[in-house]
C-alpha cells in the first residue's frame, strides 16, 4: 500500500472515531493489566462479566494474593481457561509485589516476565497506560494488515514490524485500537462489511462483499451494540 494511501486510511479511521479507547472496563493500569491478561481466548464482554464482580472484591495485587487461587476461581468462571488464568492472576500478583513493590512495570522485559502476559498484553500496556507508540497486533489488527495490504505478514510479529514502519508517526499512538475496532465490527472475518466500509476505496482486498452482512456503522461498531460503560479512563503516565 502506497504511503500516501496509509495515511488517507488513517485519516479516514481518525476523523470517524477521534479518540478510540479499549471496551474493556477499567480505572487503573493494575486493572487493565488483569483485564488485558483474562482476555485471552475470550470475548471483552466475558472479561467485563468477570471483572465487574472481582474489582470491587479486590482490585490491587495484594488483595487478590490474599484471595488466592480458590477465592479468585469463582470470580472468572465467564472468562475462557478460567483455571489458568486463575493460577496466572496470582501468580503475576505475586511477582508484582516481589519485584515491583506492587506497581506496574512500563519495561516490556518485566511485563512479559509475568505470569500469562505475552507480547501483545505488554504492548497494550506500554501503549495505554505508558503513552508508548506500540501496536498490539490480535486476530483483527492481523486479519485488517492483510486483507487490506496495509502491513501484510506471515506472523502477527511480522504484521506488527510492518505496522510500527508503515504508520505515520501521528497515528501509532493510537493504530492498535482504530484498527482492532475496524476489524472486530466492520472487516470480520466471515463477512466483511465492504459496501459500508469507510475505507473500502483504499483497501486493496480482491474479495470485497458486494451486500453488507448485517447492520454496521463505519465508525466500527454494530448499530444494536451499547457504546461501553464509561468506567474506565486512559492511564497515561508519561
Amino acid at each position: 500500500m502506497h504511503p500516501a494511501t496509509i495515511r488517507a486510511l488513517y485519516r479516514r479511521l481518525k476523523a470517524a472515531n477521534p479518540r478510540p479507547r479499549s471496551e474493556l472496563e477499567y480505572s487503573s493500569p493494575f486493572e487493565l493489566l488483569v483485564a488485558v491478561m483474562l482476555s485471552a481466548h475470550t470475548t471483552d464482554k466475558s472479561v467485563n462479566a468477570a471483572t465487574r464482580r472481582l474489582f470491587p472484591r479486590a482490585n490491587t495485587p495484594q488483595a487478590l494474593l490474599a484471595l488466592g487461587v480458590e477465592g479468585v476461581r469463582p470470580y472468572l468462571r465467564s472468562v475462557g481457561l478460567y483455571n489458568t488464568k486463575s493460577q496466572n492472576l496470582i501468580g503475576l500478583c505475586q511477582r508484582l509485589v516481589e519485584h515491583h513493590g506492587g506497581e506496574v512495570p512500563r519495561e516490556r522485559a518485566a511485563l512479559e516476565a509475568l505470569p500469562g502476559v505475552g507480547r501483545k498484553t505488554a504492548s497494550i500496556i506500554l501503549n495505554i497506560v505508558f503513552g508508548e507508540h506500540e501496536i498490539a497486533v490480535d486476530t483483527h489488527i492481523f486479519r485488517v494488515a492483510n486483507r487490506s495490504g496495509l502491513a501484510p505478514g506471515k506472523t502477527p510479529l511480522a504484521v506488527e514490524q510492518g505496522l510500527l514502519a508503515r504508520t505515520p508517526p501521528q497515528f501509532k499512538h493510537d493504530a492498535h485500537h482504530w484498527l482492532l475496532l475496524h476489524g472486530r465490527y466492520v472487516c470480520t472475518a466471515r463477512a466483511p462489511a465492504c459496501p459500508g466500509c469507510l475505507i473500502a476505496d483504499l483497501c486493496e482486498y480482491p474479495d470485497k462483499t458486494v451486500s453488507a452482512p448485517s447492520q454496521k456503522t463505519s465508525r466500527g461498531r454494530s448499530d444494536e451494540r451499547p457504546a461501553p460503560r464509561a468506567r474506565h479512563r486512559r492511564a497515561a503516565a508519561g
